[in-house]
């Protein structure tokens, strides 16, 4: 068992001490895959990898998941930044299209 995935089980386990150890070991790797997502993306993009990555851990602290192991938390990391550029990129679409501007026939 790698050292992440010991601190993954622990934090899985109530351990907060577990979530403080593991941070510094992911972020270069969630970084990583942060800017792999944004080579498909078009220019001028309102989001940074760096943002991705700080709101998609946000999310995955606030997650109520029992880590399998790195791998599964670097596949859920991905999942998440790749659901949170497609929500922004369909907000920036409606603003686009009149936003909450009322339809009328």
């Amino acid at each position: 068992m790698t050292e992440i995935t010991g601190l993954l089980r622990s934090w899985s386990g109530g351990d907060d001490a577990a979530l403080e150890a593991l941070t510094p070991l992911v972020y270069d790797e969630l970084h990583r895959i942060a800017q792999r997502l944004f080579v498909t993306e078009g220019s001028g993009h309102t989001l940074q990898p760096t943002a991705l990555v700080h709101e998609a851990f946000a999310k995955l602290v606030d997650a109520d998941v029992t880590w399998q192991d790195r791998a599964h938390f670097f596949a859920l990391a991905a999942r998440m930044m790749r659901r949170l550029l497609i929500n922004n990129a369909n907000a920036n679409r409606a603003q686009q299209r009149g936003g909450v501007a009322a339809m009328l026939t």
